[in-house]
């Protein structure tokens, strides 16, 4: 059973973040995860921190609503919205054709471009041929798993429920390379101890049919929320908002072009 845990966000804490934009009691649950730094993470404490989890708190501030954040592991995201557990989805979920069969999205709140990422030094032919039986980890259900399995389908794929336990396996040896968005690569892996020994390999990956355009945020089919949601984050990017938590996070402006 996929786990899932409920975090009523605190409303003081949102109000001192975002100074001047009153909530009411009106609720806007969001779906979020907590294993994905720096986009979200879970505390010491066991409370959610990351831009995800700051733009979640910043939207509903906008929207005056307050927010419930509900904690979902990834592979349940969309099913766990179509079940009316929670209103919308901010987990750095990438805007593609194939979700958006199932869901409507709002216009993206960031980009960020896809890389594999494998040992210093490695030099893997990256063609179908060359990358035939070599282990490749990736977090199941996301647009990475399409693309690999679409390019690469005689790899050993290897799917994970977090991005935690695929970085684990490629420093123990368990795989050759795991593919992730660069940002969350840098921050996340390669400039901890962890990932020390291991870099980006290839350029950027390009097809939009499987990587999508941008990152938006997830609703269920039909619902306003998500032209609600495209207003509040032109909003925040033009009061300011925005980049107060982008620069919290990162030393560019990840809402790219």
């Amino acid at each position: 059973m996929t786990f899932k845990k409920t975090i009523l966000a605190s409303v003081v804490g949102a109000m001192t973040l975002f100074a001047g934009q009153s909530l009411v009691a009106d609720t806007l649950r969001i779906g979020v995860e907590g294993a994905y730094p720096p986009f979200s993470r879970k505390e010491a404490d066991g409370s959610l921190s990351g831009f995800d989890i700051d733009m979640a708190l910043a939207l509903c501030a906008q929207l005056k609503r307050e927010c419930e954040l509900v904690e979902q592991e990834w592979d349940g995201m969309i099913p766990a919205l179509m079940a009316n557990k929670y209103d919308a989805i901010v987990a750095s979920m990438s805007i593609t054709e194939d979700r958006r069969r199932k869901v409507d999205f709002s216009e993206k709140y960031y980009f960020t471009p896809t890389r594999f990422i494998a040992k210093e030094g490695a030099s893997f032919e990256m063609t179908r041929e060359g990358t035939a039986g070599l282990k490749i980890g990736l977090l199941r259900g996301t647009t990475m798993q399409c693309y690999v399995e679409k390019h690469f389908p005689d790899a050993d794929i290897k799917l994970y429920n977090t991005q935690e336990d695929v970085y684990a396996d490629l420093v123990a040896g368990r795989l050759d390379m795991q593919v992730n968005n660069t940002l969350q690569a840098i921050d996340g892996f390669l400039n901890t101890d962890q990932g020390q020994g291991f870099a980006f390999l290839g350029e950027d990956l390009d097809d939009v049919a499987c990587l999508g355009e941008g990152t938006g945020i997830a609703v269920r089919k039909g619902d306003p929320l998500a032209d609600e949601l495209t207003a509040a984050i032109a909003a925040i990017r033009t009061d300011g908002t925005y980049m107060t938590i982008n620069d919290k996070y990162f030393s560019i402006d990840i809402y790219g072009n």
